[in-house]
């Protein structure tokens, strides 16, 4: 038996965030809970949301109390926030890190027997969906807004909690690539390559089917064709739409099949050194899918090979077209600025057995798909070191 779940309603385009205010209505809501950063607020991002509340007369209570990497503190504080706001709906702006901490919040008001945060680690059996939310994403590549998933740092255990819950996921996501505009280059680079390490982990783990195929092996070509034009020239208004649509059409597909041990290794890294997400995918992906070429997933190489745009595919050997995809990511990467060692971005020589440790035990190590051991993710790190 398959399942996908997806958002009741998804909007798509250029100024599309005008539409919040018809959907908050039609809903019959009275009042927004706005969660976002403090970086978006003091960049003006934020005012093109405020404006089209204001203009509807829609009220909302504004929390900017997120962490690039959200911590339980972040949710709690933002639940009694809620509580205390008579507010009757979430709109959530940013990246993972705001969308995440909405998610967490939102399942917690509906569901405060996991008012302490870290019992929603894994896959939590809560019984209500959460709050209503609309989720609008600032970055092209977490997919946040689409997906079942939210991670959130437990800083007493020094550790990356991946909560997998069907109750959290948006009422609604709302893709407008005019929030993407201010997005530097380095975090276009590493949100784009977070996205193309969704598409490929889940093209190839063990949970995938036709379906989710479909979504990987698009997103990974729209991405191949335009993340270095996003990177080279922010302006560039069709090479950041076709970015937003491909980073949600990679996690349509991975937030219903999972991931691998790419994402297992990178969390660790955030826990530990606070690296960004989507560099430490990014730098991690080119050695774990050389890894994971020694598995039963080796054919679907040439159809990531193709995606990427490689020539010559279909004549070339397994063991060729296995090379051929992971010589394009390397190339891609290292094309928009991406770093390829570890010890480039402060990661501890002395840390890597812990940070295998902690990855092995990771919720996405299961979705791999070669079975794997802590001496063997300890030795990848070695590699990427």
């Amino acid at each position: 038996m398959k399942r996908i779940i997806l958002n009741e309603t998804s909007y798509f385009g250029a100024g599309c965030r005008s539409v919040i205010a018809d959907e908050a209505k039609r809903r019959g809501f009275k009042k927004a809970f706005f969660v976002t950063d403090k970086d978006l607020i003091k960049f003006g991002v934020a005012d093109k949301i405020t404006e089209v509340l204001n203009n509807a007369s829609v009220p909302f209570e504004l929390y900017s109390d997120v962490k690039a990497n959200p911590t339980i503190a972040n949710v709690q504080n933002g639940v009694a926030a809620y509580k205390a706001s008579g507010a009757d709906f979430i709109i959530a702006l940013g990246g993972g890190s705001a969308i995440d901490t909405a998610k967490g919040i939102g399942i917690v008001v509906n569901n405060p027997e996991f008012a302490d945060v870290k019992s929603l680690e894994g896959v939590a059996d809560t019984k209500h969906k959460a709050v209503p939310t609309f989720a609008l994403p600032t970055t092209a590549g977490t997919a946040a807004e689409v997906t079942i998933n939210y991670v959130i740092i437990d800083e007493d255990a020094k550790k990356k909690m991946v909560c997998v819950d069907p109750n959290d996921i948006p009422a609604v996501a709302i893709v407008d690539p005019e929030l993407m505009y201010s997005m530097p280059k380095g975090l276009t680079a590493a949100t784009g390559m977070d996205a193309l390490t969704h598409a490929i982990e889940s093209y190839i783990t063990p949970g995938a089917w036709v379906m989710s195929d479909m979504f990987e092996y698009q997103a990974i070509e729209m991405i191949a064709q335009n993340l270095k034009a996003a990177v080279d020239n922010g302006n560039d208004t069709v090479a950041r739409e076709n970015m937003s649509q491909a980073q949600y059409i990679a996690g349509m597909g991975f937030s219903n099949v999972g991931l691998g041990i790419v994402h297992s290794m990178a969390h660790p890294l955030g826990a530990f050194y606070d690296t960004p997400h989507g560099v430490a995918n990014a730098l991690l992906l080119p050695y774990i899918m050389e890894y994971n070429a020694q598995s039963d997933a080796a054919p679907k190489y040439r159809g990531i090979a193709k995606a990427m745009g490689v020539e010559g595919v279909d004549a070339m050997s397994q063991d060729e077209a296995v090379k051929a995809a992971v010589e394009a990511v390397r190339a891609l990467s290292i094309s928009v600025g991406i770093p390829q060692k570890l010890n480039e971005i402060g990661v501890k020589k002395e840390d890597l057995h812990e940070l295998a440790v902690a990855a092995f035990n990771d919720v996405c190590t299961g979705g791999n798909p070669r079975t794997t051991s802590v001496d063997d993710i300890e030795a990848l790190y070695n590699l990427a070191y």
